[in-house]
């Protein structure tokens, strides 16, 4: 089936040069273009796209507040983030705001192809410059002590669901978990379901970064004194 995309950037000769490649690539079907990310919103809500390419630094509205306006607003709409930045202060904030792919300019079609088909299977369209540097912030070593584990669980979360969350936090696949708790691979799923509902968690990502906050897993190369 075809991804119906909008393309958001301020820069009309850069958004014409995506739209152009994008109508060049298999798959993608380009409904409209927004020049901020205000109409990016209005575009969103009369076409319905599957994804909205979305740049950050736009007038009027940037795209880290549409990003959350649209995910708000029209959850069926993923957005891909394309922009030219990929340091913490625009990570960070796009992807906290709703965003499940992130790409920098210097991507290639098959990239852009790639991003938005993952985003559309439900996993994260990340580029490996991103997911670098994910871990990297995962990994650096907490400051300050991490809170002790609540006696109770977050958000309803069932003992075993905390279990299977920490073997994420990890970085355990499905049927490494699976391996680990001695259950099947349909259990392990079951319970990222279970807990990515209560939780409010989107991805894997989002699980790992929730874990670190509540104290449920620790941070590689942390430790606590």
């Amino acid at each position: 089936m075809m991804a119906r995309v909008v393309v958001a950037d301020d820069q009309t000769v850069v958004r014409e040069g995506i739209v152009m490649l994008l109508g060049l690539l298999p798959g993608i079907e380009v409904v409209g273009s927004a020049g901020d990310g205000e109409e990016a919103v209005r575009l969103t809500a009369e076409l319905a796209p599957d994804v909205v390419l979305m740049d950050l630094r736009m007038p009027r509205c940037d795209g880290v507040e549409a990003t959350r306006r649209i995910r708000a607003e029209h959850p069926g709409t993923e957005i891909v983030v394309l922009t030219t930045y990929a340091d913490d202060d625009h990570l960070f904030p796009a992807l906290e705001a709703g965003a499940r792919g992130y790409l920098t300019k210097d991507a290639d079609g098959d990239e852009i192809v790639r991003a938005i088909e993952d985003v559309l299977s439900g996993a994260a369209g990340l580029s490996p410059k991103v997911q670098r540097r994910l871990l990297e912030r995962f990994a650096e070593p907490v400051r300050n002590p991490a809170p002790a584990a609540p006696a109770e669980p977050p958000d309803g979360l069932t003992a075993r669901e905390v279990e299977v969350l920490r073997l994420v936090a990890e970085g355990l696949s499905n049927p490494e978990i699976a391996r680990s708790l001695h259950v099947s691979n349909a259990t392990v799923k079951t319970h990222i379901n279970n807990l990515f509902a209560k939780a409010g968690l989107r991805d894997r990502a989002q699980a790992i970064h929730y874990a670190y906050r509540h104290g449920l897993a620790q941070p590689p190369g942390s430790s606590i004194t």
